[in-house]
């Protein structure tokens, strides 16, 4: 029932009050509004209604507020349970077709479109048909807008810019993929050196004999099997280990752990589920892990407990490649452990203090726990420099500095790549003859498409941008985790995980020989994106500033405590069922020219240090 999108319509969003995902709903309503069109998101009462539409007064109000509004196009999102959301769907476009509300019939209504997830969306088409055009969440900006009928002509300029640099990624992966030439990718010479291996070997030498032969980047994977027998389930990890190393192609493994073994380790587990991920819970386990990963270096997950005991169990046992914290998570506010914020930042100082001892690398794991939460772009750069100045603080010497890409993942291919460059550069600043910054770089969590024949070439695309964040330096990045392209769909096995590091490298050697040749634009001169590094650099620096003078001691736990608490870093997607933190949760972020700003009620962005001088004062 698809009809042309003319200039004057409406659209209108519907979701239920039952579902809290509102990211794509207002993520696309802004979009839409760059483009020049009206729309409607569903008020409490709407969204209550659609739950049982059959109701005669929860459909007249929705009706109501349809032709109240003038809506012409009508949208429907709900990302839960798949079952019910093809049951809510189908029940409203019955009732609307039943009482002639589409255009075919005589309605206002040329089109309607459902939003949900991929199961949600085949049983959708099954009973209605092919001409409902449904959003089953992989869809860049620029496609969702196309799939909506806004012409080309409508298309702010930013999102003509960002789509055809992911386009032009896109293109390149897709020719990649179907060539399938990255299937005879070899391992590049990493362990030439005469540690690599042994008890003695450690990151620094690794990277440092790759770096003289040329052959960055180091590939971190993080693995684990899932198995609900705990000793099954180390004994196939051990397996999985073995298949894995003889490859040469993974040089840092990440020993995906339980819940478990990260709040309980070493106690009883008895009336307690396993969940997920490598149930570890003895110091001899741990041992057997290094031993059956060589040559591959590993590194594992902190705990959320006696987190500076932990530590030491991890040096001892593993000889762990880096240690990685999170500051003000894995705690109270995200379930993962029962420490206050204040207490793990405390923990956490204070086993950052004992890693320095150890001249070990330490990865703040932190910006994209923010982002996760709804933060802004420059929270993200922010939180990144402050755990980075702290750690340099306490003594770290080499810093590994995690960036996450495509998170949200309807951030624009050009803003990614600003947000990046701009907090590269920042915390690069730190660096000095006793503290070197090590860019690792990924794909986001929820990226990935549940095609996997799309996953692979987005898994490409993405590896693309990882070499355009710093293009003109052969050494950058220097380690990229590779996220297997089966992540959106099931677990990774070893031969996903070699096929995804493979596809990684590849893309990787043909990305740079691409641009060599000028068939790919050499990004390091794209103004749009230097622009916007800049304009990010400039605004989190100035924040960075009023933070320093305003706040006691920023760089102590109760500083970088007080950061949270008063809410210079929002997180309005953030779980808070106490209210323990309202000052952070009660900002509102949008997604503005392709990234996420903080705005008021009404829509405008906030400036972030306008925003931070208001806090304090």
């Amino acid at each position: 029932m698809i009809h042309t999108l003319l200039k004057n319509e409406i659209f209108g969003f519907v979701k239920t009050e039952v579902d809290v995902h509102t990211l794509g709903v207002t993520t696309i309503a802004n979009l839409l509004k760059d483009c020049g069109y009206k729309s409607f998101i569903s008020p409490e009462d709407v969204s209550v209604a659609v739950e049982d539409i059959k109701k005669v007064n929860n459909y007249s109000c929705l009706k109501r507020w349809i032709l109240g509004n003038g809506i012409s196009r009508l949208g429907f999102s709900y990302r839960l349970d798949p079952r019910e959301a093809k049951d809510y769907f189908c029940r409203l476009f019955e009732i609307l077709k039943s009482d002639n509300m589409l255009v075919d019939n005589g309605g206002p209504l040329r089109d309607i479109f459902f939003a949900g997830l991929p199961d949600a969306c085949v049983m959708v088409q099954r009973e209605l048909g092919k001409g409902i055009t449904v959003f089953p969440g992989d869809e860049t900006p620029s496609q969702s807008l196309r799939m909506l009928g806004v012409p080309e002509c409508d298309l702010p300029k930013d999102i003509k810019e960002s789509s055809e640099y992911d386009r032009m990624r896109y293109d390149f992966a897709k020719s990649l993929i179907e060539r399938e030439e990255y299937r005879c990718q070899i391992s590049n010479d990493h362990l030439g050196y005469e540690e690599a291996g042994t008890q003695k070997d450690l990151f620094v030498k690794r990277l440092q004999y790759c770096r003289s032969k040329g052959t960055l980047p180091l590939i971190r994977a993080h693995v684990g099997p899932y198995n609900p027998d705990r000793v099954q389930a180390v004994k196939e990890f051990l397996s999985w280990e073995k298949e894995l190393a003889s490859t040469h192609l993974l040089d840092i493994l990440s020993i995906g752990t339980s819940q478990l073994t990260q709040s309980m380790f070493g106690e009883s587990w008895d009336g307690f589920p396993n969940g997920g991920g490598v149930p570890v819970n003895s110091e001899i386990e741990y041992r057997m892990i290094h031993d059956a990963a060589s040559p591959m270096l590993v590194r594992t997950y902190a705990g959320t407990k006696n987190i500076l005991d932990m530590a030491k169990m991890h040096e001892r046992a593993l000889n762990i490649a880096w240690h990685a914290l999170s500051f003000w998570w894995f705690c109270e506010i995200d379930g993962r452990g029962k420490n206050t914020v204040l207490d793990n930042l405390k923990e956490h100082i204070d086993a950052i203090r004992y890693i320095a001892s150890t001249h070990k690398p330490f990865e703040p794991n932190v910006p994209h726990h923010f982002a996760f939460r709804g933060a802004d772009d420059i929270t993200y750069i922010i939180s990144a420099y402050l755990a980075s100045k702290m750690a340099k603080m306490l003594g770290i010497k080499d810093l590994i500095l995690q960036n996450m890409l495509n998170t949200p993942k309807y951030t624009s291919g050009i803003q990614d790549l600003a947000k990046s460059r701009a907090m590269l550069r920042l915390v690069k600043e730190l660096e000095d003859s006793n503290f070197k910054v090590h860019l690792q770089t990924r794909t986001g969590l929820d990226y990935f498409s549940p095609d996997l024949s799309k996953a692979k070439i987005q898994l490409a695309s993405a590896t693309a941008m990882m070499d355009d964040i710093d293009p003109n330096n052969v050494y950058s990045p220097e380690i990229i985790h590779v996220v297997s392209y089966s992540e959106a769909v099931r677990l990774a096995t070893p031969p996903i995980i070699i096929d995804s590091i493979k596809i990684t490298l590849n893309a990787i050697k043909e990305y740079r020989k691409y641009r060599n040749l000028g068939k790919v634009e050499n990004m390091a001169y794209s103004r749009e994106v230097s622009d916007r590094a800049e304009s990010m650099y400039t605004e989190a620096k100035a924040a960075i500033s009023i933070l320093e003078k305003g706040i006691d001691k920023l760089y102590s736990p109760e500083g970088l405590y007080m950061v949270f608490k008063e809410g210079f870093f929002p997180v309005p997607y953030l779980l808070d069922p106490e209210k323990k933190f309202t000052k952070a949760t009660n900002w509102n972020t949008a997604i503005r020219n392709g990234g996420i700003k903080v705005v008021d009620e009404k829509g405008k962005v906030i400036d972030t240090c306008d925003r931070y001088k208001m806090i304090l004062s």
